[in-house]
């Protein structure tokens, strides 16, 4: 069993800063990829940021040099620096996890999401 714990969502003003991280744990082998979606009210969800486990990374085109995913390997752990936030950028951020488990079994394990919101 594979297990995402996030940390980091909150309040923050247009123009501000947040910094969100996720860690995995559990019955881990290889973790090919993790990346952070977001789904604010009403719309779907969206893929904000992803890196691979070689480093490669992809953003969507709104975060796009206000953004940066960023990985520690050992820890398990990814994180995005959200910077220029803007009240479009609200929403419920989920981590996600491309993995393979000691079993040999490949999945996509999901965090439970945490609320980021921004004051104009």
């Amino acid at each position: 069993q594979v297990q995402l714990v996030e940390s980091g969502g909150g309040l923050a003003q247009a123009g501000g800063s947040l910094r969100l991280s996720c860690a995995a744990s559990g019955s881990i082998s290889i973790i090919y990829s993790m990346g952070w979606y977001r789904q604010a009210p009403g719309k779907q969800r969206e893929l904000v940021a992803a890196i691979t486990r070689g480093g490669s990374t992809n953003y969507a085109d709104s975060v796009k040099g206000r953004f940066t995913i960023s990985s520690d390997s050992a820890k398990r752990t990814v994180y995005l620096q959200m910077n220029s936030l803007k009240p479009e950028d609200a929403a419920v951020y989920s981590c996600n996890a491309d993995v393979r488990t000691h079993y040999s079994v490949r999945y996509s394990a999901w965090g439970q999401g945490t609320q980021v919101s921004v004051s104009s």
